[in-house]
């Protein structure tokens, strides 16, 4: 399938489009009941991470890392999850063939 230019700039143009939406919305993830909360935004990007005075523990740093650590991954994951349902649902409604971006 031959594909021309006007088309692959229509594609960057939403491409473009879809990024800055993404940028705009976000993903929240509690973890351990509330005691650490991570918003991201659809570009991977951490816009707050919120930690509940009573979890900080100078006896138990460990735990609290390991809570930070669980909240950003499952937000990266969410993240990841939010833009590829954006980006696959562009690209798919444009009817272009699969993997051609």
């Amino acid at each position: 399938m031959r594909v021309n230019q006007n088309m692959i700039r229509q594609v960057q143009q939403r491409i473009l489009q879809a990024q800055e939406e993404l940028a705009k919305q976000t993903v929240e993830v509690t973890v351990g009941g509330g005691a650490v909360r991570v918003i991201m935004n659809g570009q991977q990007e951490i816009v707050e991470i919120h930690i509940e005075p009573d979890v900080v523990d100078p006896e138990d740093v460990e735990m609290l890392q390991d809570l930070i650590i669980a909240a950003v991954n499952e937000a990266v994951e969410r993240s990841r999850d939010l833009a590829q349902d954006s980006m696959g649902s562009l690209l798919g409604g444009m009817g272009l063939p699969p993997g051609l971006f």
